[in-house]
């Protein structure tokens, strides 16, 4: 199926969902997953796919592509000053922390 967007020509091919793909994809994200598990997220994605697929049926002939939710450009509210908390009141919120600072646990190794 070839779709024209934005005048630039795109080609769908069907997507399969296997094992190599999650695997795949779980080894990209970082992530561990059981087999059984893998086989339910396969069936997910596949239902994924099959929604894309489905909407790619819909003739979007002259429909303009939708850049932003609304038409509302660099909508800011104006600064206030509000309500402060002294340096006590958020310590007392921090696990750990000494007088004037929260303690965290150190990152960034040299």
């Amino acid at each position: 199926m070839e779709i024209e967007v934005w005048k630039l020509k795109f080609i769908f091919v069907y997507m399969e969902v296997n094992d190599e793909l999650v695997n795949n994809i779980t080894l990209l994200a970082r992530l561990e997953f059981a087999e059984s598990e893998k086989e339910e997220i396969k069936l997910d994605m596949q239902k994924m796919i099959s929604f894309i697929e489905k909407l790619n049926e819909l003739d979007t002939t002259g429909v303009e592509p939708l850049l932003h939710m609304s038409d509302n450009i660099n909508v800011l509210r104006e600064d206030e000053v509000k309500e402060n908390i002294t340096r006590e009141e958020a310590l007392l919120n921090a696990p750990i922390h000494d007088d004037q600072f929260f303690k965290v646990p150190k990152v960034i190794r040299k």
